[in-house]
């Protein structure tokens, strides 16, 4: 008989193994998404409301409790202590064992353990922990004196607890956001401190939905021929992302300092402008990225056009003359010195654009100068983005040929219609976070090339609230006009509109595959690429993202 008890305890401590494991992964995971969402309650609020079914109480925690209820209320009378054991430490054990919330895909932007992460895992992890460790606690005092209670309070308050983990979030948020909001007091404090202290330093700041940090990148490698400059890295556009560079990495060599300006909401820009006011605004466009949370275009141009009103006295604004919401924006200050820049008109403009597997070449004129363009990068906005960055350094009083050859070094941003070659193929990298604009442009420009088959994978675009099926509608059409020879679509709800409008086109159905997962896009790609084959990679959706 020992033996037997022996096993029940051995399914028991396994169990609690299993839940152990799939609780601290479970938690891990709803961390990362929490911190993707930039920790904002309302955000996460609403990816746990997008996901209630398949991430937040799940048909795992649903059934497990089916079963206990199911041997308590039913079956109580006829089931032993040691089958109900049995019958919850296996079930949990099958059910809980697996962890696939990532689809068995690498994670795109792991979790980075910041300090601001660890202050907040500490009391999650606590939190995580009390039911657990209480219904732990009370089926080991239970274990003799009411033998059925041992399992059943011990299998309850490991699922409850595993279940409740997203809320604990908000707890765990809620109890660290007085220490959170010291804190960025404090690196406010200093930043604002550090930059009275340098009068001389000329700050820049970026604006627009698009190209942002292209044309961020694009200022700051122009600049540079002449100038020693700082500029925050990546897409740092928070007001802790400028405060952490200003702190950190601006010093007192430094004469230009270029920052990126995002925003989700209203006042956002206002926000970054009270740290880093700027004495030349740039604004790259007024689309729709972020329209769930403006609610109108109005809205966001009204929010993009404040680094223009926040503009310091006398200073300068470059603004993109083929974007009307932006032209439109001169007429907020009659102080400032005003630069156009675009495709079709402006005072400095670009002309002759051409593509090749070694990038583009276009005309730039302005004013009495013309000078040919080379780059390693791809696009007509990434024209525009140039020719923001052309006015900028124009403003300083730098020669459109010095500019050029600056241009001819520059690396493409990653993930940014950046031109790659592996191996044979030519590869269009445009993974990071597709919009309309940009969608359509690099479709274009797969569609210029006349060496090889072309090849895109895509699962679309996200975040565009109720427009967001139309405009993968539009998208598909653009697809099916481009005439490409394969079309791989990464996720059957997902690319539903983008299917529809490329058959409306009466594009052959049959250069169509829907796959469930980049990997498996991957897979078939290479499957059916030849030598000197393009292949565009339009977007790539972030790990929060699941159907």
């Amino acid at each position: 008989m020992n033996w037997y008890l022996n096993v029940l305890d051995g399914l028991i401590i396994f169990f609690v193994i299993i839940m152990a494991r799939h609780t601290i992964l479970r938690g891990r995971y709803f961390l990362h998404i929490f911190q993707q969402h930039g920790y904002k309650f309302n955000e996460f609020w609403q990816w746990l409301l997008d996901h209630w079914n398949q991430r937040v109480i799940t048909p795992e925690h649903i059934l497990y409790n089916i079963v206990i209820a199911v041997l308590l209320l039913l079956l109580s009378t006829s089931v032993t202590g040691s089958t109900a054991i049995v019958i919850l430490s296996l079930f949990g054990i099958i059910w809980f064992w697996s962890f696939d919330y990532y689809r068995g895909q690498e994670e795109k932007k792991p979790l980075v353990f910041t300090p601001r992460m660890i202050r907040l895992t500490i009391p999650f992890a606590l939190l995580g922990l009390m039911l657990p460790v209480a219904s732990s606690y009370l089926a080991y005092l239970n274990r003799d004196i009411l033998f059925l209670a041992d399992i059943y309070i011990l299998s309850f308050g490991w699922v409850l607890g595993n279940a409740l983990l997203p809320l604990f979030i908000f707890v765990a948020g809620l109890l660290t956001r007085p220490i959170e909001n010291y804190i960025h007091r404090h690196f406010i404090k200093l930043a604002k401190k550090k930059l009275r202290q340098m009068p001389d330093l000329t700050v820049i700041a970026i604006t627009g939905s698009y190209g942002k940090t292209s044309t961020k990148f694009m200022i700051r490698d122009l600049l540079s021929e002449r100038f020693s400059v700082c500029s925050t890295p990546g897409s740092y556009n928070t007001p802790m992302g400028i405060c952490k560079v200003i702190n950190n990495d601006l010093e007192a060599h430094h004469q230009i300092l270029v920052l990126e300006m995002g925003a989700r909401y209203e006042g956002n820009i206002d926000e970054l402008c009270n740290i880093a006011e700027p004495n030349i605004s740039v604004v790259t466009n007024v689309g729709i990225a972020h329209l769930e949370t403006f609610g109108s275009q109005d809205a966001i141009a009204r929010t993009k056009s404040t680094v223009v009103k926040r503009t310091k006295e006398n200073g300068k604004a470059i603004l993109n003359a083929d974007d009307k919401r932006v032209s439109a924006m001169a007429k907020l200050r009659d102080d400032l010195e005003i630069i156009r820049v675009g495709l079709k008109k402006g005072d400095i403009q670009a002309s002759d654009i051409r593509y090749s597997t070694r990038g583009m070449q276009f005309t730039v004129t302005g004013g009495r100068e013309s000078e040919t363009f080379s780059m390693k990068l791809l696009g007509a906005h990434n024209v525009q983005n140039m020719l923001l960055a052309i006015g900028v350094a124009r403003s300083f009083g730098m020669r459109m040929a010095t500019m050029a050859l600056a241009a001819k070094r520059m690396e493409p941003v990653e993930h940014r219609l950046e031109l790659k070659h592996q191996g044979s193929l030519t590869v269009i990298d445009d993974a990071f976070n597709s919009n309309p604009v940009g969608a359509k442009n690099a479709i274009e420009i797969l569609a210029q090339f006349e060496d090889g088959r072309r090849i895109i994978i895509t699962p679309g675009m996200i975040e565009l609230g109720e427009i967001q099926e139309e405009k993968n509608y539009e998208f598909g059409q653009q697809i099916g006009e481009a005439k490409l020879d394969l079309v791989i679509l990464v996720g059957k709800k997902q690319s539903r509109p983008i299917r529809e409008g490329i058959r409306s086109t009466g594009f052959d159905m049959e250069n169509v595959q829907v796959v469930q997962s980049l990997s498996a896009a991957n897979k078939l790609m290479q499957e059916y690429a030849k030598a000197d084959d393009i292949v565009l990679y339009e977007n790539d959706l972030p790990d929060s993202f699941d159907e």
